[in-house]
Order: C-alpha cells, then structure tokens, then sequence
C-alpha cells in the first residue's frame, strides 16, 4: 500500500481543498457549485475509508510497542488485538484499491443489446428467444426501460436477431459482462429420439453513444431506401420506408425496417450505428492495453462462449469464473445478479491485481 500513499494524500489534499471552497459559497456561481458538490460527494467515501486506515494503522503501531512490555497480559492483550487490527487493515486496503481502479466512462451508459441465433438452426432461434426473455425480465426487475429496436423472428416463436435499447441506472456497468457466446444443451421439441442438442447465440452489448460520443460525419455515410420486406420477402410497405446505412471508414452497416416512417428507421438506424462504432473503437483500446498487461480484463473476446445452460441437469455455468448454479429456471427468469456479481467481483480483483504490479 505504501505505492499508494502519494495518491492517496493527494485525494486528501483535493477534499480538504473542496471543503474550504464549499464553506464560502458566495464566490462561487450555480455551476461551479453543482460541480464541487458532486466532487464532494463521490470524494467522501474514500476520504471516510483512507481515515479509518490510518488511524488502524496508527492502532496497530502502538500495539506493536506494547509487545515488548515487561507485563506479560499486557503482551497478550496486544497479541490478540493486534490478529483483529490486521484482519480489518487487510479488508480496508482492498477496498481502498476498488476506488484507484480507472472508472469505465461508460458503466453509467444505457445499453443496446443484440441477441443472434447462432449455430443449431431451429433450436437456436429457440434459444435466442429465451435469451431476449431473460433479458427483458432482467430489465424489468431493475426497472429499466426496455424498447425493441428492430427484431426478426421466425415461424416457430423463435428470434434470428433482436435489437433493443435498454435505459436507466448503470446499465452497461452490469450488462457489459453478458458479451460472448451463450450455449444452451437440451432436447428440441422436434427432437423425437430425446438426444440433447447443442445450440448457441451470440449476445453483444454495447454502450449507447450520445453524439457527442461519436461524432459522424454525414459525408462518410451511405444511405440506401428500399421497400420493407417481411417473412419470405414479400413487401409489407408500399413505400421506401426501410433504411440501410453504411459507415465507409468503418464499414458498419445498419438496416432499419421496423418503423412505417423513413425519419424513424433512419434515427434508430444512426442510434445503432453511433453504439457499434463507439464499440469499435473500446474494443481497439483494450486490445492495444492489453498488449501490456499480462491478463486481458474487461469483457474480452466477443466470440468467446462464456455460459452453457445445460436443460437435462438444470445447471447454468459460466465459464470465465468456473461457477455453476443449479437454478436454471431461476436465471432465464431474470435472476441474473447471482452470475454477474461475482463477475464484476472477479473483475475488480484482476484490476487490483494490475494496479499492484505496474
């Protein structure tokens, strides 16, 4: 903890200057104000915990010279405090290194989901299906907002692609750990032999960008409208209301088709489009950070399967922390704090574990 001593004054320093300011508010205006009161109050809690070390530390100091006392109660009552003092001090130094991990500028962003049936055909529609159950519940016992952006679904009640827009508290603080490739393990209806298939779809979640987050450029766009066409391609819209956007730097390309408005596919479109490439470019930085560091963290690899929820056994595992919970029903329910907790707990600790070695 010592290589932290420096950053820890400083943030001292910085509280102690923000408490004088506040305590003469008439030199400042409403803004400035504002500013130094969210200052304050996301200082204080790390302030509060930097004190309470110390002053352990100061406790565990003096009990350390009460070990050579001539009294030999004296030395036992300091042994036994001590064991307690070095317990708490361990405890509050791994907190105080939760508040030097760099804030991820974008845990507090809404999220834009996409869920895709991967391989298994029929079953992985199914699958898909589920998943974009499981999420709306997930939403909904968060009370966030919840709004399709555009879906295709198949004959038998199963997804081929879902796009939504999920809003509200530090959405993308819990979500972002939900990327990768989601496999399911259990017997199709169809399936009249009962042998257990496997499936899989992909899950990507990114950070919903604001325009001031990604700034496009109308000239590097290409906008294409064509008529909207639904199960087997027949058209369900008599005018060129379904829009197609290409961003040529990256080559992203969007389509929108839901809406009966052009105006409306096109604003979906571009909200879509700003998230993949604000995505792009989070996903190139933590590629080249990676390359220093001896262990990539993060969300990591969006092809990677990171869960199997195994039917027959009614066991969902997720294969990044090596947990398994046997509540199945409960996950697809939207219970999902059970596995992303312990995920942003793992995370946290990789970090931490960086954070002491550079």
């Amino acid at each position: 903890m010592n290589n932290f001593k420096n950053q820890f004054d400083i943030i001292v320093k910085k509280y102690q200057n923000i408490e004088k300011s506040l305590s003469n508010q008439n030199n400042l205006d409403r803004d400035k104000l504002i500013k130094l009161n969210k200052e304050y109050s996301e200082l204080t809690p790390i302030v509060n915990l930097i004190n309470q070390y110390n002053s352990v530390k100061k406790d565990i100091e003096n009990l350390n010279s009460l070990l050579d006392d001539k009294d030999s109660s004296i030395q036992e009552m300091a042994e036994d405090e001590l064991r307690e003092k070095n317990k708490n001090i361990k405890s509050l130094e791994q907190d105080l290194l939760k508040f030097l991990i760099p804030k991820d500028v974008n845990d507090e962003k809404n999220s834009i989901l996409e869920i895709r049936a991967g391989t298994g055909g029929d079953e992985a529609s199914l699958f898909a299906a589920d998943l974009f159950g499981m999420y709306q519940k997930y939403s909904g016992h968060n009370s966030w907002g919840f709004e399709i952006l555009s879906i295709s679904e198949t004959g038998l009640n199963g997804i081929k692609e879902v796009i939504c827009n999920i809003s509200g508290q530090n959405v993308f603080s819990k979500l972002k750990y939900e990327s990768g490739v989601h496999r399911v393990q259990r017997i199709p209806l169809t399936e009249t032999s009962g042998r257990v298939h496997t499936s899989a779809a992909t899950v990507a979640v990114l950070p919903e960008a604001e325009e001031i987050d990604v700034i496009i450029d109308e000239k590097d766009l290409r906008i294409d409208v064509f008529r909207s066409s639904g199960p087997g391609g027949q058209s369900v819209n008599t005018t060129d209301s379904a829009v197609r956007i290409t961003h040529l730097p990256t080559g992203i390309v969007v389509s929108q088709q839901d809406e009966k408005s052009q105006h409306k596919n096109k604003a979906k479109a571009l909200k879509i489009l700003r998230s993949r490439i604000l995505d792009k470019e989070i996903q190139m930085n933590e590629e080249e950070r990676a390359k220093n560091r001896k262990s990539q963290v993060g969300t990591g690899d969006r092809s990677e399967r990171i869960r199997t929820y195994n039917f027959p056994q009614g066991r969902v595992s997720d294969h990044r922390i090596n947990l398994t919970l046997y509540k199945l029903n409960e996950i697809l329910e939207g219970h999902l704090d059970e596995i992303i907790n312990p995920l942003i707990t793992d995370d946290e600790a990789k970090k931490i574990t960086n954070l002491e070695s550079e």
